[in-house]
């Protein structure tokens, strides 16, 4: 992990730190399964830690921020692309959303993986899928 991301996630209180640690290896891992993704590139973007797809160009980036106020973590996404109404549309009841840009989680609430994966995997392949 680059410094300037790691500098991100030890900004985070720890509940905040370690869901978006599991959604990190998550995102990677899912990746990894995925072999029309190729390698994601770990960067900042907007000063939150973000994951890309730039040999393949295969997704649409991937960002995490803290939301310090309610103690949340987002996973924001393009807010141009259809991701986060796909998103919507399998998991309303199950995961939270913010317009047409991002999932909300709390950290302090077990992370609903599965879906998570899911949501991670059309990101990732979103360019390959349109």
């Amino acid at each position: 992990m680059e410094s300037s991301v790691a500098a991100v996630f030890e900004s985070w209180d720890d509940a905040t730190r370690r869901g978006a640690m599991t959604i990190r290896q998550l995102i990677f891992s899912t990746g990894e399964e995925l072999k029309s993704v190729g390698p994601i590139d770990e960067t900042l973007k907007w000063n939150q830690p973000a994951y890309l797809t730039l040999q393949t160009r295969s997704g649409s980036t991937i960002r995490m921020g803290a939301i310090p106020k309610v103690k949340k973590l987002g996973l924001y996404f393009h807010c141009q692309t259809t991701l986060v109404e796909t998103f919507r549309s399998h998991y309303t009841g199950r995961l939270d959303f913010e317009k047409n840009r991002a999932i909300i989680l709390n950290p302090l609430n077990e992370l609903p993986l599965e879906a998570l994966k899911h949501c991670i995997g059309l990101a990732l392949t979103y360019h390959l899928n349109k």
